[in-house]
């Protein structure tokens, strides 16, 4: 497997930033405006790409404030049984951010495609947790 990774700095609180990874509410300001479900362990929760695809994802591991891993178990695209952590921990009074995404095989157009996606979400929730303002796909502020 091919593993996706990004690592970042966010200059807010760990809480803050857990927080926006966690709060359905606070995730469709800078992930996808379209989010049903309930971040716990063994739930599942749905992200809408309207008129692009729909993911549900199992959340597998959840430790308040330091990490969200989930898998998907339901796509149209072929990446049921892919994991996205996000795992996090203070560094010089920042958030330092250890994502990655876990599932390719090769580095393909599909790799290709969600290694940008990825950045770009990651930047959004940046942008998020230190101006409240993001870019969350189908909000006014989405840069296509």
């Amino acid at each position: 497997m091919i593993p996706i990774k990004h690592l970042m700095h966010i200059n807010s609180p760990v809480e803050d930033v857990f927080s926006a990874l966690s709060s359905l509410e606070k995730m469709k300001k800078w992930y996808t405006t379209k989010i049903e479900g309930i971040f716990s362990k063994d739930e599942v929760v749905t992200f809408e790409f309207v008129n692009l695809a729909t993911f549900k994802f199992k959340v597998i591991h959840f430790e308040q404030n330091k990490s969200i891993h989930i898998e998907c178990v339901d796509s149209e695209w072929e990446n049921i049984g892919h994991v996205m952590k996000y795992d996090l921990d203070e560094n010089n009074g920042k958030t330092r951010v250890r994502y990655s995404y876990e599932g390719f095989e090769e580095m393909d157009d599909a790799y290709a495609n969600m290694n940008y996606s990825s950045g770009k979400y990651l930047e959004s929730l940046r942008q998020f947790c230190q101006t409240g303002i993001g870019e969350a796909f189908g909000s006014v502020t989405y840069r296509a």
